[in-house]
């Protein structure tokens, strides 16, 4: 079961719950916190009460193509990972120079019981299906990041799981690690979408299926795959260090790290289309812009 967010008419976001056949249920909830604050004042999980009340609603007669997607949560935060898999570990080495002879930071970061955890975005920052990320003016090597993303409450349960983009200036962080928050923050440098699928639908988080395809010109230049499994720290230990002496907000959307990386000689140029697949949860689409001039 997943949740998703669209637009009925330029003004009217609605929450849905898609089914496992595609069938789009709209649900009588402004959003997916609702929808798991009434869970739990029953005393349910949010798929019981989802089973509930879509017994007595008929679906959507549009399919999942037509809708107009939006952010399936405006998170207040959004938090990231990094150095999570081998593969981003030796991305960064080669950004920065380093890897070869002695222990970068990237290296011993892998190998320590703190993992790398970073502020990424504000709900003002982020954007959802279809809309563009942009490019920053100061930086000339950019790529996307695929990341499984965990949604989760104050506590740190996790609630479900989504797809996002986390955005990367690979030649500001490499030229010093310092620079890492203007490697990563600026205008809608991170998207999250399309659906988030409920932690509770889930069998194995560390089963899902990541691909990341771009798009140039109508042309595919790069498509890659990987897997979950390959993480090297477990999700429920990254949420522990995320919320260790930091509150956190309902729906805060903790990014988990890429094991996806374009090759060294690519970056992003404006028009490109960026696909992130996630198996369960779907496929988060941005096309990509020019920087927006500063007055």
């Amino acid at each position: 079961m997943r949740i998703i967010r669209f637009l009925s008419d330029p003004y009217s976001p609605v929450l849905a719950a898609v089914t496992d056949d595609r069938r789009i249920y709209p649900l009588p909830y402004t959003d997916f916190l609702e929808l798991v604050r009434t869970a739990e004042r029953r005393g349910e999980t949010p798929l019981m009460l989802l089973r509930q009340v879509l017994s007595s609603l008929e679906p959507l007669n549009r399919s999942y193509e037509e809708l107009a997607l939006l952010v399936p949560i405006e998170a207040p935060e959004v938090w990231a990972c990094g150095v999570t898999y081998e593969r981003s570990r030796d991305a960064r080495n080669a950004e920065s120079g380093g890897g070869e002879g002695g222990m970068t930071c990237y290296d011993k970061v892998y190998e320590a019981e703190r993992p790398e955890i970073f502020f990424k975005s504000t709900a003002a920052r982020t954007v959802g299906p279809h809309q563009p990320v942009y490019l920053r003016s100061d930086s000339s090597w950019q790529v996307p990041e695929p990341e499984l993303g965990l949604v989760l409450d104050r506590n740190g349960r996790i609630l479900g799981y989504t797809a996002g983009n986390d955005m990367s200036s690979r030649d500001i962080e490499g030229e010093n690690p310092l620079y890492l928050p203007q490697a990563k923050i600026w205008r809608h440098s991170c998207s999250i979408g399309p659906s988030i699928r409920l932690a509770e639908t889930v069998e194995d988080p560390y089963r899902f299926e990541i691909s990341c395809r771009i798009y140039r010109g109508g042309r595919k230049v790069f498509e890659e795959s990987a897997t979950t499994g390959r993480m090297k720290r477990k999700m429920e230990e990254l949420v522990s260090f995320l919320i260790r002496d930091n509150p956190i907000f309902d729906g805060t959307v903790l990014l988990t790290g890429t094991c996806i990386v374009p090759p060294d000689n690519f970056t992003l140029r404006e028009g490109d289309r960026i696909e992130i697949e996630i198996s369960g949860i779907g496929t988060l689409i941005n096309y990509v812009k020019a920087p927006v001039p500063q007055y």
